[in-house]
């Protein structure tokens, strides 16, 4: 759950707010005791092997390529002449 702090405290406490994020700590922003915004870590990114990938597709439905693109050219706009 996001640790509520005030505008002021962000502006002062930036330092230990910004240490706190990389420890995985989220914050609800207030002004006036209204909330105004959030402040959560991102993910970081995780390294997957390519054999943990490869299984994971391996009972996937096939797909027909030809359809496909015939889909992608019926629905989607591909001109590339700009429109402004």
């Amino acid at each position: 759950m996001a640790r509520e702090i005030t505008q002021r405290q962000l502006r002062n406490e930036s330092g230990e707010i910004m240490r706190e994020l990389d420890r995985g700590e989220s914050f609800l922003v207030t002004r006036n005791g209204v909330p105004v915004g959030e402040l959560r870590p991102i993910r970081r990114r995780q390294f997957v092997p390519r054999d943990v990938v490869v299984g994971m597709f391996a009972g996937a439905s096939h797909i027909d390529f030809e359809r496909f693109r015939a889909d992608v050219d019926r629905w989607v706009d591909q001109d590339p002449t700009p429109r402004a």
